[in-house]
């Protein structure tokens, strides 16, 4: 039970850790990505799903990934 506390504590944590604009990316992402689960067309899945992921990229970087995981690696080594 305990666990489970400090699970939802720090979710709720995270949560509020994101940007109003990190959320309403996530808003976009989450529709993009229903829309793209609700079409038999393929490539409009791909292309939906491929929009979803630019938006959640994009998302990541708008903080300098203060509150994401997901940004970017830009290494010019890479």
């Amino acid at each position: 039970m305990r666990i489970m506390l400090i699970s939802l504590a720090a979710a709720g944590l995270a949560i509020a850790a994101c940007s109003p604009q990190d959320q309403a990316a996530e808003k976009k992402a989450d529709a993009l990505e229903a829309q793209a689960n609700a079409t038999p067309d393929e490539a409009k899945e791909k292309a939906l799903n491929a929009e979803a992921d630019r938006v959640e990229q994009q998302a990541g970087n708008a903080d300098g990934g203060a509150t994401t995981s997901n940004t970017p690696n830009t290494s010019p080594s890479r």
